[in-house]
């Protein structure tokens, strides 16, 4: 009897030995779990969640597949290609984090890295004075100049100067500094903004407008997606602050890898983002 109480009692011991360290492994693995989890902060690992709208070529636009590096759009079937992901690829590789791209609208890119949806805005977005309020930039990725994107055979094909344009029908993007600058024409018919590029080329072709501001590498897009459109490369142009034709990362402000990225940036030659401009031109989707 006192050997079979004996055995019990060894029994219990070892299950309750066997218990505490179950709750000691499972501990760690949780610890373990949380730092695995973290997707922004200044350190190597976790996930570098980029904002853009995957409509705005060649700088990013939707795709199908992952032809020519697109990369896989979180929570979508699709995928987002473009001179701006091949941007954020090179970022992310610096940071040793994954490159998460989160499509949605420009309105929204701003309130999405504010409130921690995102980490960073690699959108074609200018690092104006405004912007510089809310948010923080990384030096420019890019820089361009404003041209007007035309309809062949237009009585404004041979436009010399912003002028020329005087009482023509022109528009640009929502809430971009291409928008405020058409106030330069003299008695310009100034439309109504659009939502994206796409828009804008289906009311040329249609005759809705004469014309709408864009910086050249959509003028190089549209001319090239549509044997119908040219662009004007102004002699005596639109009078703006370098800020509205440069391109930055959106960041919050105080974001610590602010300086590690602009180390990145400058990493990659002027050569290498004339390469990609290039390359991302050919690359984009003919109807966008």
């Amino acid at each position: 009897m006192k050997r079979k109480w004996l055995l019990v009692m060894i029994s219990i011991m070892t299950a309750i030995v066997l218990a505490a360290c179950g709750a000691g492994d499972k501990k760690d693995s949780d610890k373990s779990g949380d730092a695995g989890a973290d997707t922004g902060g200044s350190e190597d690992g976790g996930q570098f969640r980029i904002g853009m709208e995957a409509g705005y070529p060649p700088f990013n636009w939707t795709q199908q597949n992952d032809a020519n590096g697109a990369v896989k759009i979180a929570d979508n079937a699709e995928y987002a290609g473009g001179y701006d992901v091949q941007m954020a690829k090179k970022i992310a590789e610096g940071l040793g984090k994954e490159l998460v791209i989160v499509k949605m609208e420009w309105d929204g890119l701003v309130p999405a890295l504010q409130s921690n949806k995102i980490d960073a805005i690699i959108a074609g977005m200018s690092p104006t004075e405004e912007r510089k309020q809310t948010i923080d930039f990384t030096e420019n990725y890019y820089t361009s100049d404003f041209v007007m994107v035309i309809k062949k055979g237009s009585k404004y094909e041979k436009a010399k100067s912003i002028q020329d344009f005087s009482g023509a029908k022109i528009t640009s993007q929502l809430n971009t500094s291409n928008y405020n600058v058409i106030d330069q024409i003299k008695d310009v018919q100034k439309q109504t903004a659009m939502d994206n590029f796409p828009a804008m080329r289906v009311a040329l072709e249609a005759g809705k407008i004469d014309g709408y501001v864009a910086e050249r590498p959509e003028g190089i897009s549209a001319a090239a997606a549509n044997d119908k459109f040219a662009y004007v490369a102004f002699e005596k142009g639109f009078d703006t602050d370098p800020s509205n034709t440069s391109i930055a990362v959106g960041l919050r402000k105080g974001e610590a890898n602010l300086d590690k990225i602009n180390e990145i940036l400058k990493g990659v030659s002027e050569d290498d983002r004339q390469t990609m401009m290039e390359e991302a031109i050919q690359q984009q989707p003919a109807a966008q």
